[in-house]
């Protein structure tokens, strides 16, 4: 077997001395945080003028993985077969939490005792955490998984960032992420000038550091640059599972709460509570979509007293329940069932952009 370094490198034994990186596609991956991955890999060589990177492609189906865009990926490896490889990266989308497949995640953890590396993109690192080999491991994933996953295993080391390098697990938030982090993974093996070389290749000009963050901020989401507004929307995001009344969101916003209300109506269209409430309740919606948690813990999770006060806000809200929001529709015969969006209408990815635009007035409390 091959040895393996501080990183997670292993020597390699065999006559080649190419990287072998192996991406275990989960059926409905997003093809975006794919290729940002795949691509500088074809790319380094190409530039390289040899093949410094062999890339293989594994399927828990068995032949084919399907994207959420209906793109097909041929494998060429087999799950609980092949393991010679230095870096296996799962790359999933649509509902990773809902993955249940025990020969891929007995797969995972003999790779990582084989002393592979390993790595998750987008929704992969949910994979890893399912299959138990993310324990004392610094990780991030996509920003809409993070909540799911953090309510199922509260004792992960989750962070809000790009990337996340740590010893023999490396993982990326998906999108545009994975180039980022292929550049400190071709920066490790080839130097930072052959780096820079695929960057550029790629028009990929600024860099990104591992923890840089994963979401535009809160003037560019909002399109409001009001200190007071932007300061209560902070606090409002911090404070999801007790939320504060709004003379203390007042307080923190260096305003009055009859001040802050009217700024709040000037510049979103709502009334501080009202917004405050909608956010909480597209936290829950992102559980809903994300996890199998109970509608009871859902609600704490949320900041609402019972599952019965949930209910009435999230009906009132979005004009359905909880529950029948939850529930999948049957796709038309032959069709493959989409992952969805929080609207719950089909959507390629969770990578694509969630939608920004102020939401519909929602009671106050």
């Amino acid at each position: 077997m091959d040895s393996a370094d501080g990183k997670g490198n292993r020597e390699p034994d065999r006559e080649s001395d190419a990287y072998r990186i192996c991406f275990l596609l989960i059926d409905g991956f997003a093809l975006m945080s794919y290729a940002a991955a795949v691509e500088p890999l074809r790319a380094a060589n190409l530039l390289a003028g040899r093949r410094v990177y062999e890339i293989s492609h594994a399927a828990p189906a068995g032949a084919f993985a399907t994207s959420s865009s209906g793109a097909r990926i041929e494998a060429d490896a087999e799950i609980g077969v092949d393991f010679d490889f230095d870096l296996v990266l799962v790359v999933a989308g649509g509902d990773p939490v809902s993955f249940e497949d025990e020969h891929s995640f007995s797969w995972l953890r003999s790779l990582g005792r084989h002393g592979v590396r390993l790595g998750g993109v987008s929704g992969g690192p949910v994979i890893l955490a399912l299959a138990g080999v993310m324990a004392g491991r610094r990780m991030t994933v996509h920003w809409e998984h993070a909540g799911a996953l953090a309510e199922i295993y509260p004792e992960l080391l989750i962070e809000r960032t790009l990337y996340v390098v740590d010893r023999d697990r490396i993982t990326s938030a998906g999108g545009t992420a994975p180039l980022d982090l292929m550049y400190a993974l071709l920066a490790e093996r080839q130097g930072p000038d052959f780096a820079r070389a695929i960057s550029d290749w790629f028009m990929h000009t600024e860099v990104r550091p591992s923890g840089g963050p994963q979401r535009s901020g809160l003037v560019e989401r909002h399109g409001t640059t009001e200190a007071a507004v932007i300061q209560a929307i902070e606090a409002m995001e911090n404070h999801v599972a007790d939320p504060l009344r709004l003379a203390q969101l007042a307080t923190l916003a260096g305003t009055s709460p009859r001040q802050l209300n009217r700024l709040f109506r000037e510049r979103l269209g709502r009334s501080t509570m009202a917004f405050y409430r909608r956010l909480r309740l597209d936290v829950a919606r992102n559980f809903l979509q994300q996890s199998t948690l109970p509608l009871t813990d859902i609600a704490l999770a949320t900041g609402f007293a019972n599952s019965a006060h949930f209910s009435s806000a999230f009906r009132t809200e979005f004009g359905t329940s909880p529950s029948a929001f939850r529930k999948p529709k049957k796709p038309e015969e032959g069709e493959p069932t989409p992952p969805r969006t929080a609207s719950g209408t089909a959507a390629p990815s969770p990578d694509a952009p969630s939608s920004d635009s102020p939401p519909a007035p929602a009671r106050e409390p």
